[in-house]
């Protein structure tokens, strides 16, 4: 099938509808045992998929198509790994269930894409909006198998993302007595454990990473699934719930067992965005398990730990947004158990960065917690205990008070708010000092008077230097959440020179490990002698630069971290003093604001900028209107599309629902709507009432601003140009085919000419039998006594060969006329023999030996006789042509018919004629193309049209020793369903 597919999957879409209904009938029942097929077999169900999926591109799209692409998608993803190809169904899936004459499976469409296909590519939460237009969709048509679903995948996406706990508690109590009312028993399994999982975190159960409450029995639950082998996914969901609950309550034991329960049902659900959580949970689980291990038992768990790693290598390739930070997480903890630690430092930190960057905050959770055992390992308490307070705070956002809990009770001192830690020379977040008072404003002044970003980052790199007292500092902002450097400073034979220009961090510009740290804490970090500092004395850096005094602060503005500054002095130890540590700070917090502020004001400078120019350049037209509708700015390129002039905007005589024509109203409003919701509209064709009356055809987007949400921004492309461009294309589209039938119909009468005298012979066959055999049945009836018995065998025969001879006189009569084909099984080395006897005397003529070569049984096939008749005597007679003009040498023409493989039926013509000009043999099935004198090149171009009409392919190629072979191949016909022949 996938060979099938066009190279851009969204042609798809612009196939024709169904109408088979043989075929519709088909679709409609393997739509109908989708469902139970997923959960009765992975590959019973993919084959359901891609047998549906055939049907649709060959017979054209129906309403059923969109769920099976959408399906498609999952199992590109889940199955094969291709999670492109994935998005691109899914994509394909919604655009065509978004119009009005598929919108039939919209519920089913729109989860399946929302919950399968977009957490593979896309960032997990934008899966939501289709996941919630499921379950609109559910409500509207009644579906309450969908609305259950829909309902369980939108907490799941919560619970996965890391949204706030009880949030997500308020979600499923809004939600459970809906799903378990529908009956749907997955559904109500499945929220069951998310609800089970949600209490334990959050410490409502009786013990934390259990269960088990007042609503909630483990041991009966895993019971009752154990003894419903039907409810195979539900046990799977359970057990991956299990495992992550253990898991983070520290019972890594109980967390491996629950995994090997899982792992058993994992094809019942090989496309959920659950399966990351067990390949994520299920390798941490064994690489802490591994601790309590000698070496010699851990290597199965090491295998384990390492598929489970290339799964989520794979996941984050795809998407980093959703799985970078998992896979970065995993990495870390095989680097520990290796003994990697530089590796394992820099993953643990790659994936706390990644996690925050994305929004997972329960992971980043994870991540601080697993480096401060880490950290604690090896000595480095301090370090370790910086990162369970991270970790207690991310679970705190969580809202996982359960886990919190647990936390405090293993490391007491968390309850407690601690000072400023001091590590051996090193000081994070030093206190600010009392400053002189004229200096603070001076500094505050220099910093807050400037608004042009290039003069405010060189006024800010003199300033901090100089009352730093630094040899060389950086300015580290984050673009993206990936930091760069955009500027240097530094001292030069008593100047100092800054040098505004962004480029990358690398190891040679300035420690990373300290970077990474203030980033991650948001504290300034002074190191009185880096070299001597064991935290980062092995930092590339600092050892080969022996760093000495060091300053990093970050950049904060509400709360947003924006970039860091960075001063060093190698000179000599402790430069930084209290007091001008004390200044930085107060720098780094004004210059925050500032860079916001200037960055903020290039933008808007940029954007203001850019939509100037594109109102003055008027390619496209754009507009400004307000929520009633009223359009109160326009550029002259819009106004020259509708037909009014400024006067008439400035009177207020330019509506948006004016222009629009009535039956246009609803698509506009759809779009009002949907800009209300998400801030802007995708481009969609409509038309526009001119002022004259007339009506100009447009493709529209709408954006709404971010400042006041009652007004908008409208782009408007005129297609006037591009709408006649189609149907001239479209009118010559319809003249060429035309033409060409009219060549096909030309041809077949110029057939029908040299046919003549063979359909004579034809006739005259059939004709001469009648007269024969009425001449018999009147002897018969002559003898005494009349043989009656004889007689009415005659009259039979009589029947027989005169319903032939009509039979002969009626196809003349259809090919005449341009009738429809009309099919009927057919055995093509019959029909071979037929035309043979039309053409013996043409053979005899041109001294033509033929050879026909074919098997006892050969397949029937489902053709119109006329049309293939006409082929085969078309290549006969080419051949008898071609060979004529040869002097010396056998004129032999063998025609043989066979298999090929076990759909098809080959039909060849060898001839021993002059061949094929190799130059030119790949244009022989070009309309007009011809290499006889008088012929006019339409042969063969029909020939090739009614066999690709029929299902198959000609070609042609050289014989061996001389002359050329002629070829076609013809899909066998086969018994279908309710005894109704069909093609396979």
């Amino acid at each position: 099938m996938w060979s099938q597919l066009p190279d851009a999957i969204e042609e798809l879409a612009d196939l024709p509808g169904m109408t088979d209904q043989t075929t519709l009938a088909t679709l409609a029942v393997l739509t109908r045992i989708l469902p139970p097929a997923s959960f009765t077999d992975a590959n019973l169900s993919a084959l359901v998929i891609c047998r549906a999926v055939t049907m649709s591109l060959e017979y054209g799209n129906t309403d059923a198509s969109c769920t099976h692409y959408a399906w498609l998608g999952r199992i590109s993803a889940g199955r094969f790994g291709d999670y492109q190809a994935a998005d691109k169904f899914g994509r394909l899936a919604c655009d065509l269930v978004d119009r009005s004459e598929f919108s039939r499976f919209r519920a089913p469409v729109y989860l399946a894409v929302g919950c399968n296909v977009i957490p593979w590519t896309k960032p997990l939460r934008d899966g939501r909006v289709l996941i919630r237009r499921a379950h609109e969709a559910a409500v509207i048509s009644g579906d309450l198998i969908y609305e259950a679903y829909s309902l369980v995948h939108l907490t799941s996406n919560m619970i996965m993302a890391g949204d706030p706990l009880r949030e997500v508690q308020n979600e499923i109590e809004k939600s459970i007595a809906t799903t378990r009312n529908r009956k749907v028993q997955f559904a109500a399994d499945t929220i069951d454990a998310q609800l089970a999982i949600i209490r334990t975190m959050r410490g409502l159960t009786r013990s934390f990473g259990c269960f088990d409450d007042q609503q909630f029995n483990e041991l009966d639950v895993e019971r009752s699934l154990a003894g419903s082998p039907e409810r195979s996914p539900s046990q799977t969901v359970y057990w991956i719930r299990k495992l992550q609950a253990r898991f983070l309550a520290g019972d890594y034991a109980a967390a491996v067992g629950a995994r090997s329960k899982a792992e058993p049902q994992l094809w019942t659900m090989p496309t959920e965005p659950l399966i990351a959580e067990f390949h994520f949970y299920g390798a941490l689980s064994h690489s802490c398990y591994c601790d309590k291990l000698g070496e010699s038992q851990q290597q199965q768990h090491r295998d384990i730990i390492d598929a489970h790693y290339r799964q989520l290598q794979i996941l984050a390739t795809n998407c980093p947004e959703n799985f970078e930070n998992r896979a970065a997480l995993v990495g870390a903890e095989i680097a520990r158990r290796e003994c990697r630690d530089a590796d394992a430092m820099r993953l643990y930190e790659h994936s706390i960065q990644t996690a925050a960057r994305n929004g997972f905050v329960h992971h980043e959770a994870i991540a601080c917690e697993l480096a401060a055992r880490f950290y604690a390992a090896r000595g480095f308490d301090r370090i370790s205990r910086v990162y369970l307070q991270d970790a207690r705070r991310g679970y705190l956002r969580w809202g996982a008070d359960g886990k919190v809990r647990q936390l405090e009770e293993l490391h007491p001192h968390l309850m407690h708010q601690e000072a400023p830690l001091a590590v051996n020379g090193m000081t994070i977040g030093a206190p600010v000092e009392h400053l002189d008072l004229a200096t603070v404003i001076k500094v505050s002044q220099a910093i807050s008077g400037e608004i042009v970003l290039q003069k405010l980052i060189d006024k800010l790199m003199r300033t901090t230097i100089e009352q730093a007292g630094a040899e060389r500092g950086l300015l580290i902002l984050l673009h993206g959440g990936e930091p760069r450097i955009e500027a240097e400073g530094k001292t030069v034979a008593d100047a100092l020179v800054v040098k505004v220009d962004e480029q990358p961090v690398t190891p040679m510009a300035l420690p990373e490990s300290v970077l990474h740290f203030v980033l991650r804490v948001r504290e300034n970090v002074i190191l009185e002698d880096a070299v001597a500092q064991p935290s980062f004395a092995e930092d590339p850096y600092i050892r080969e630069r022996k760093a000495r005094s060091i300053l990093c602060l970050p950049l904060i503005t509400q709360g947003k971290l924006i970039g860091v500054l960075y001063l060093e002095n190698n000179l000599a130890p402790r430069i930084f003093s209290a007091a001008r540590t004390s200044m930085q700070k107060m720098l780094a917090s004004q210059a925050a604001t500032a860079l916001e502020n200037s960055r903020l004001y290039s933008e808007v400078q940029q954007r203001e900028a850019k939509i100037r120019r594109l109102l003055d350049a008027n390619i496209i037209g754009i507009f400004i209107i307000q929520e009633g509708g009223e359009i109160i700015e326009a550029n002259q390129a819009f106004l020259t599309m509708v037909g009014y002039d400024q006067e008439d905007l400035l009177a207020g005589r330019v509506n948006g629902l004016d222009l629009t024509p009535p039956e246009w109203h609803e698509r506009t409003m759809d779009a009002s709507t949907e800009a209300k919701r998400t801030g802007a509209v995708q481009q969609f064709e409509k038309e526009y009432v001119r002022k004259d009356g007339s009506r100009v055809p447009v493709l529209i987007g709408l954006a709404v601003f971010d400042a006041r949400e009652d007004q908008g921004v409208g782009f408007v492309l005129d297609l006037t140009e591009r709408k006649r461009a189609e149907a001239e294309a479209r009118e010559s589209e319809r003249r060429y085919r035309e033409t060409l039938m009219g060549l096909a119909h030309a041809n077949r009468i110029t057939t029908m000419g040299q046919l003549a005298a063979s359909i004579a012979h034809e006739v005259n066959q059939p004709i001469a039998a009648i007269s024969s055999n009425a001449g018999a049945g009147l002897n018969w009836l002559g003898a005494q006594p009349p043989n009656l018995e004889e007689v009415r065998q005659t009259f039979g025969l009589i029947v027989r060969d005169s319903m032939r001879a009509g039979n002969v006189i009626r196809r003349i009569r259809a090919l005449m006329n341009k009738a429809p084909m009309q099919t009927e099984l057919l055995a093509i080395d019959e029909l071979i023999v037929e035309v043979l006897a039309l053409v013996r005397a043409e053979l005899a003529k041109n001294d033509v030996w033929v050879q026909t070569k074919r098997p006892e049984a050969l397949p029937l096939v489902r053709a119109d006789r006329v049309q293939v008749r006409q082929v085969i005597l078309n290549l006969i007679t080419n051949a008898i042509e071609a060979m004529s003009v040869i002097k010396e040498g056998d004129r032999e023409l063998l025609i043989s018919a066979r298999m090929d493989g076990a759909n098809s039926v080959l039909v060849s013509f060898r001839d021993t004629g002059p061949g094929l000009d190799p130059n030119s043999a790949d244009r022989v099935f070009e309309a007009f193309y011809t290499t006889k004198s008088e012929g006019m090149g339409m042969g063969l171009a029909i020939c090739h049209s009614i066999i690709e009409a029929h299902g198959g392919r000609m070609w042609a190629g050289p014989n061996d020793p001389r002359g050329a072979v002629f070829q076609f191949s013809m899909p066998v016909a086969t018994e279908g369903v309710n005894g109704v022949q069909q093609v396979s």
